[in-house]
C-alpha cells in the first residue's frame, strides 16, 4: 500500500502558508500563527502548535500536513566546543551541520573572537552555524572529504532551514537576542541547488529572524549563478573558493575550472554588485608543496589587484583518502605576508572541530565514514509526528 503524500510546513513561505490556511477556510491570521510556531518557536509536531484549534490541527494532519522538522541523529562534541551534527531526513539520507560557539573559526591577526569562551558568554556571543545544501557534492574538489561521496540529491529549502532550526533548538539560542552567523559552507555546492538555497535564505531572514548581513554563501565558482545571485533582493554575502593561482593548477584541484575558468570567474567577481561596506571573500585552502609557494601568492595578488575583497587562508584539514598534506606554518605566514604587502587583506583561519572531522573540507556523512572518531557520541531520539 502506497504511503500517503505529506506536505511539510517547514520550507513554506508566508504566501504558501496563507494559501493553505485560506483553502482550509480558516481566518488569515492563522498563517502568522503557523509561521511563528514553525520558524520562531521551532515546534517539531503540529500537536505543539497550541495557538491553533485542535480541530484545525487534526484536519491538517488528516490531509497529510506535517511540520517536517529536521531530525538530529547524532552529535559529536570537539574539545574546542564545536559540535558536528548528523541530521537525517525522511528518505534515509543525511547531512552534517556544524555549530561553532563564540567565534567562527578565528581570523588570526584581525581582532575577531577566537576559541571557545566561558559558558556565560556563549549565549550572547557571536556563534556560527555551518549548513549543508546537498547530500554529498558534485564539484569534486580533490582536497575535500565530501567530494568522495559524490552527490546524492539536492536538499529542499525546508531541509536547509531545518538544519538551522534544529541546531538553534538544541543549543537553546534564538536570534536576534543571540548573535548567530550562518555560513552555507557545509556539504554541497549551494549554487548547484540555487532555487532551494535562495528560498532558504529568504525564510531564514523573514521566518527565523537572521539578518542577511550575518549570512555568507560559498561557491566553487558557478559563474552564471554568481551573476544571478547579484540580482537577488535578499542575499547573503558572497565567498568564492579559489584555492589556486592559475588555470592549470585550479583545474587539477577543482575540475569545475574546466567549465568556468579563472578569467571567467574573476570577471564575474569584478562585476558583482557589492553593497556599501561589503567585500567579496576569497577562500584559499593551502596544500603543502602544491599551491603554497611565494609564486602562487604573487599570482593570487595579481588576480585580485584592485578588487574590494579579502582572502581567508585555510591550512588543509587532513582526512582519510585525501592525498595532500597540511603546509608548514612558516609557508602559511610567508603566503599571507606577500598578499598583505601587495595590499590584499589576508587572514589565516584557525581550524575548529578538527578532532571530530568538523573543520573545513572534512564533512562526510558519519554513516559512510567508519574511520571517523566518535568522541562524546550523543544519539538523539524523538517522538514521531503527531
Amino acid at each position: 500500500m502506497a504511503e500517503a503524500l505529506t506536505l511539510a510546513l517547514l520550507g513554506m513561505d508566508r504566501a504558501e502558508i496563507s494559501a493553505l490556511v485560506s483553502e482550509a477556510g480558516e481566518p488569515s491570521y492563522r498563517a502568522k500563527q503557523i509561521m511563528d510556531a514553525v520558524y520562531q518557536q521551532r515546534v517539531e509536531t503540529l500537536g505543539e502548535v497550541s495557538t491553533l484549534p485542535q480541530e484545525f490541527r487534526e484536519r491538517l494532519l488528516e490531509s497529510g500536513v506535517t511540520v517536517g522538522a529536521a531530525r538530529i541523529e547524532k552529535k559529536f562534541v570537539s574539545l574546542d566546543g564545536t559540535v558536528r551534527y548528523l541530521i537525517g531526513f525522511g528518505d534515509g539520507q543525511s547531512v552534517e551541520t556544524v555549530w561553532m560557539p563564540e567565534g567562527d573559526g578565528g581570523e588570526a591577526g584581525d581582532g575577531s573572537e577566537a576559541g571557545a569562551e566561558a559558558e556565560s558568554r556563549v549565549r550572547h556571543g557571536r556563534s556560527t552555524i555551518c549548513i549543508s545544501s546537498q547530500v554529498g557534492c558534485a564539484v569534486d574538489c580533490q582536497f575535500c572529504l565530501t567530494a568522495l561521496l559524490g552527490v546524492k540529491r539536492n536538499l529542499t529549502a525546508g531541509e536547509i532551514v531545518g538544519q538551522v532550526c534544529a541546531v538553534l533548538k538544541d543549543q537553546k539560542v534564538s536570534p536576534p537576542e543571540d548573535r548567530i552567523n550562518l555560513v552555507f559552507m557545509g556539504m554541497g555546492e549551494p549554487f548547484l541547488n540555487y532555487e532551494s538555497f535562495v528560498k532558504a535564505a529568504r525564510l531564514l531572514v523573514e521566518g527565523v529572524g537572521i539578518a542577511e548581513r550575518r549570512m555568507t554563501v560559498s561557491t566553487a565558482g558557478i559563474v552564471p549563478r554568481i551573476r544571478d545571485f547579484g540580482a537577488e533582493k535578499i542575499r547573503p554575502k558572497l565567498a568564492i573558493s579559489l584555492n589556486a593561482s592559475n588555470d592549470e593548477l585550479r583545474t587539477r584541484l577543482m575540475p569545475v575550472n574546466k567549465k568556468w575558468t579563472l578569467e571567467m570567474l574573476m570577471a564575474a567577481a569584478r562585476e558583482f554588485p557589492l553593497r556599501t561596506r561589503e567585500w567579496i571573500t576569497f577562500e584559499y585552502v593551502l596544500l603543502g608543496g602544491v599551491n603554497d609557494t611565494p609564486e602562487n601568492a604573487r599570482e593570487v595578488a595579481e588576480l585580485l589587484r584592485g578588487m574590494r575583497c579579502k582572502v581567508n587562508l585555510i591550512a588543509l584539514n587532513p582526512g582519510p583518502g585525501i592525498e595532500f598534506v597540511t603546509p608548514m606554518e612558516e609557508r602559511v605566514g610567508v603566503f599571507q605576508k606577500i598578499l598583505r604587502d601587495a595590499g590584499v587583506p589576508a587572514f589565516v583561519r584557525r581550524p575548529r572541530g578538527r578532532d571530530i572531522y568538523a573543520a573545513c573540507g572534512q564533512l562526510k556523512r558519519t554513516v559512510e565514514a567508519a574511520t571517523l572518531p566518535e568522541p562524546q557520541d550523543q544519539t538523539i531520539s524523538r517522538a514521531p509526528e503527531r
